[in-house]
């Protein structure tokens, strides 16, 4: 007798949750990151063996445990090159790459930005919290000048890195702005960052609790936060502020901030956003705005579509194989010059 096949059964966020105990400190903001990406893989709805995390070193770098996929915690900045290898060996599954500012931006530098201009099709999140957590508080490449922690008493001399501008000048295919006090943000991010075909960075303004506490208050903080962030929007106009009054207007070269109903500026007269606009040039601009000046931009700065490099990688392999057969390892050890050691 015939039996009736099941739909494909809906998945939720215990799906995606490992039986591993979390280990991070009380309040910290990982634990909201954790249950964004949870949720939007549930929604996503893809087969949790198709998916893999790989982590660096850092509290960040503990999530494939806490994840009932298939993950590798790699060593200190290297996670890229890991997940690029996955990637190319099996272009299926989705590669998540888990990193901190430190990991990311110091040891991992080189990795990352390599990373993102060839365009590997991987899910790249960097908590950044603009201090070194795991190992107990040293300033990383993200902290402020004048920065007083650990490995910096007198205070930080380095000029931070800016992830946004570094991703974006790195021509990165799709980058974001989210902070991990708003969860519904981040899953609905997240949803879109599975979906885009390329590599894929997500700036997260993360808060360590015990060592850098309330480092992005002044960014998301209820009281502030209408008129200190600009929610980007594809098709959009930049409009900000508590009144709904406050907009970006391109003057010249430059952004400047403007008020409608002001000095005869209209609704019409503000910049509208193009996440999809392929010269990067906007949202680079984009990536320098800062308070007190300008608010600051959360959201997609940006979102093309390019060929992606692991794609090359094995498009460029089937076609050597389709124009010289099938590889003999033999053959190519004893090509070219070689010679017999009596």
């Amino acid at each position: 007798m015939a039996t009736k096949v099941d739909e494909k059964k809906k998945l939720t966020k215990k799906d995606f949750t490992s039986d591993q105990a979390v280990r991070w400190c009380p309040g910290c903001g990982d634990y909201a990151i954790l249950t964004a990406v949870q949720n939007a893989l549930a929604e996503i709805g893809k087969d949790k063996d198709d998916i893999a995390f790989i982590s660096g070193i850092g509290c960040s770098s503990r999530f494939p445990y806490y994840m009932e996929t298939y993950g590798f915690h790699t060593i200190h900045g290297r996670a890229p090159a890991f997940a690029t290898g996955l990637k190319v060996a099996n272009p299926e599954i989705d590669v998540w790459v888990i990193s901190g500012d430190g990991d990311s931006l110091s040891i991992g530098g080189n990795h990352f930005i390599h990373s993102v201009r060839r365009n590997v099709n991987v899910k790249y999140l960097i908590f950044n919290n603009e201090i070194y957590g795991l190992t107990k508080g040293q300033y990383s490449p993200t902290s402020r000048v004048g920065t007083v922690a650990k490995s910096t008493p007198y205070g930080s001399l380095d000029r931070a890195f800016n992830p946004a501008s570094l991703t974006i000048g790195s021509e990165a295919t799709f980058f974001a702005r989210v902070a991990d006090s708003s969860p519904k943000d981040m899953k609905e991010l997240f949803v879109q960052l599975a979906q885009h075909k390329g590599n894929a960075v997500v700036e997260i303004l993360q808060n360590c609790v015990i060592f850098n506490d309330k480092i992005h208050a002044d960014i998301t903080d209820r009281e502030v936060r209408d008129d200190h962030q600009l929610r980007l929007e594809h098709g959009k106009p930049m409009i900000f502020g508590k009144e709904g009054n406050k907009g970006i207007v391109l003057e010249g070269a430059s952004f400047k901030v403007v008020t409608i109903g002001e000095n005869g500026v209209k609704e019409s007269d503000i910049l509208v956003h193009d996440a999809k606009r392929q010269d990067p040039t906007i949202a680079f601009m984009l990536s320098r705005m800062r308070l007190p000046e300008f608010p600051v931009p959360m959201g997609i700065f940006r979102q093309v579509e390019e060929s992606t490099y692991d794609e090359d990688v094995n498009k460029q392999v089937a076609d050597v194989k389709t124009k010289k057969g099938k590889p003999d390892l033999q053959k190519l050890l004893n090509a070219g010059e070689t010679w017999t050691v009596g």
